[in-house]
């Protein structure tokens, strides 16, 4: 059981040495985008929450308590949940609310369906962070044009709106060669962050003392219900704390560990207490205390950098939404869809062409109705809030089952982590007619459609397996029960859900067709509940008799199916007794047309919605990579 924890290579450890440290600014770069572009406006939202404003300027004890409450979160929730914790619990070398997920249903046996829920949940909040990023992220670094262009104001929106058009259009054309840039400009960004607010601090030195936990909890005390309001801004210090957990099996443990710890996390702390110190010494900086930490003459090549790390940070949730989709689709909780690869080396390299569009109409939504990041401030933190419970919950169960810890010992740990998580949710909650609804809105429609697709491809199987007959009934009867078939030479595969049971595409074919192929292989693709197969283990043999096959490709829920590259290799390698010429061989489908039935199965609605959706997936050839000019499709009625 342990070993489902641990990394197999020094890839998910991070390497050693230079390639530590090349990951390491790889990390910066992908890892760390969204919560790199927090000081455009966490601060500043943060003071607005208390009521502060130029004119009656800012008290010390309410900065400093702000201030304290960023470092605390940021420690308590990053560094020990995330960072230290979490990062350690993978699944083989991944991470991420899915892979969780699937780990904590493989070691667990008890209420599995409320893990699949919680997974589902946590999926669905993330597709609206990915929304969310882009549109606030943008927002909040083309406003910095204000502080640099006098009325530049009416100008923000549309430049946001192409910015973003420009961002989602060319993301078909993959980000292999731009995403080398990522990690250095990032890396420029962070130092940019330290040393504008290292440069602040002597403008007020006392907000040092923000260090001491003390000013976090005396401002909550004093503060009452003011500063449980004042959590939904502070919160969005740490949105983004996610990614960190779902981009380890990118970059490995170490290189992300090593670029918080001594990189990142000092130039945010930096950062925030320069603001501090600016705001304390000259109040007239609270309407954009990140872009007046510099000079005139720096204030656009600040924007301009801003910019680029807004989009970097886009970016980033952009690809996490493509490989959360197809990790999705694998484990059966979405329909199938088209997966195109922007790059011949790397696999994770991939473009979903209706997520890119979806994500892109809903980011120009969410600007055009909010029109500014404060507006959209109160719209981002329901979605990362949400995903950190489920974070914390399914994190409880696993590391409970398969560490050494005690159940009291998990239990403290992840109970102060699940407490600050509710918290933040809780105060994020009361932006709900604010916008808060947004992130709940879109979260509640994708949890509809995987329901409702899980629960109409179950009926559907079942009711499909009452009719299908076992593969050994089958072997032993079909000689005696189809005498006069007749065999044509070449070889067959009979795409197959279950092995255990003949494909309905073979029995149609021997109905109507009176034919039998002189090698017959029952095929079927099986995503296991872990990301990746190696390739030695992922075709299992079985040979029926001399003239049937039964062939399981294994594939993991982070692989791609590439179906015809395994046939193939399956028939160079020659070691397996599937034997074929790719010439004289044919592969049969079964096509199903779906009604809904009027008395039994799901809701009218919910029928419509599974009908919808089954004729807008993706063709089983496009997303297995069959050959088209080789697949032969068997249509039959199903009712649901």
């Amino acid at each position: 059981m342990q070993s489902a924890t641990t990394s197999h290579d020094a890839h998910h450890t991070g390497g050693h040495g230079g390639g530590l440290i090349a990951m390491s600014v790889g990390a910066i770069g992908v890892v760390y985008g969204d919560i790199g572009t927090s000081p455009l406006y966490a601060f500043r939202e943060a003071m607005h929450a208390i009521g502060a404003h130029p004119d009656t300027g800012v008290a010390l004890p309410e900065v400093l308590g702000i201030l304290s409450l960023f470092l605390w979160s940021m420690f308590l929730i990053v560094t020990l949940k995330y960072v230290t914790v979490l990062l350690r619990i993978d699944n083989r070398g991944e991470g991420g609310t899915l892979a969780l997920m699937a780990l904590a249903r493989s070691v667990i046996y008890r209420n599995t369906i409320g893990f699949l829920f919680l997974g589902m949940a946590g999926a669905a909040l993330f597709y609206g962070d990915s929304i969310i990023t882009p549109a606030m992220s943008v927002l909040s670094a083309v406003e910095g044009m204000n502080v640099v262009v006098e009325g530049f104001e009416p100008y923000v929106v549309p430049l946001t709106l192409l910015i973003i058009v420009v961002l989602f259009f060319f993301q078909y054309k993959g980000t292999a060669q731009v995403s080398k840039l990522f990690g250095p400009i990032m890396l420029v960004w962070f130092g940019a962050l330290g040393i504008m607010g290292g440069s602040h601090i002597m403008d007020d030195p006392r907000v040092i003392a923000a260090i001491n936990p003390y000013h976090a909890a005396y401002f909550v005390v004093t503060h009452g219900k003011t500063a449980f309001i004042t959590l939904g801004a502070i919160f969005l210090r740490i949105t983004g704390a996610e990614a960190i957990y779902a981009d380890l099996g990118h970059f490995g443990r170490k290189p992300i560990q090593l670029a918080w710890l001594w990189y990142i996390f000092p130039c945010l702390a930096l950062n925030y207490l320069g603001q501090g110190a600016m705001v304390l010494h000259d109040p007239s900086t609270l309407d954009s205390p990140f872009f007046k930490m510099v000079g005139e003459s720096l204030q656009l090549p600040l924007v301009l950098l801003a910019c680029c790390a807004t989009v970097i940070a886009s970016q980033a949730v952009i690809t996490g939404a493509y490989s959360l989709t197809r990790q999705a689709v694998n484990l059966g909780l979405l329909p199938r869809m088209k997966i195109m690869h922007t790059s011949d080396k790397h696999s994770g390299q991939i473009y979903l062409p209706q997520v890119n569009y979806l994500l892109m109409c809903g980011a120009i939504v969410l600007v055009l109705l909010f029109k500014s990041s404060s507006g959209l401030a109160a719209v981002y933190g329901i979605s990362v809030a949400g995903a950190l419970c489920v974070d914390a919950i399914m994190g409880f169960f696993v590391v409970w089952q398969i560490r050494d810890w005690k159940f009291l010992k998990t239990l403290a740990v992840f109970g102060v982590f699940l407490a600050l998580d509710l918290l933040f949710l809780g105060s994020n909650l009361l932006k709900l007619m604010q916008g808060g609804w947004v992130p709940l809105m879109i979260a509640t429609m994708l949890m509809v459609l995987m329901t409702t697709w899980i629960q109409g491809t179950f009926i559907l199987s079942s009711r499909a397996r009452k009719r299908e007959i076992k593969v050994e009934k089958f072997i032993g009867e079909y000689k005696t029960r189809y005498p006069d078939l007749q065999r044509v030479k070449g070889s067959a595969f009979f795409l197959a859900g279950d092995p255990n049971h003949t494909p309905a595409a073979l029995l149609q074919n021997i109905r109507h067709n009176k034919i039998l192929h002189e090698n017959n292989i029952i095929l079927s693709v099986k995503i296991e509940p872990f990301p990746h197969v190696a390739e030695e283990d992922r075709a299992l043999v079985t040979h029926l008799n001399e003239e049937f096959s039964v062939v399981v490709l294994r594939f993991g829920f982070k692989d791609s199916p590439d179906v015809q590259e395994e046939l193939l290799k399956m028939n160079r390698a020659q070691n397996n007794g599937i034997d074929f010429e790719w010439e004289d061989t044919s592969l049969f489908l079964s096509r199903r047309s779906i009604k809904a039935h009027p008395k039994y199965g799901m809701s009218i609605w919910q029928d419509i919605i599974y009908i919808w959706l089954s004729k807008h997936s993706a063709e089983p050839t496009d997303f297995y990579k069959l050959p088209v000019g080789r697949v032969i499709e068997i249509g039959r009625h199903v009712m649901i």
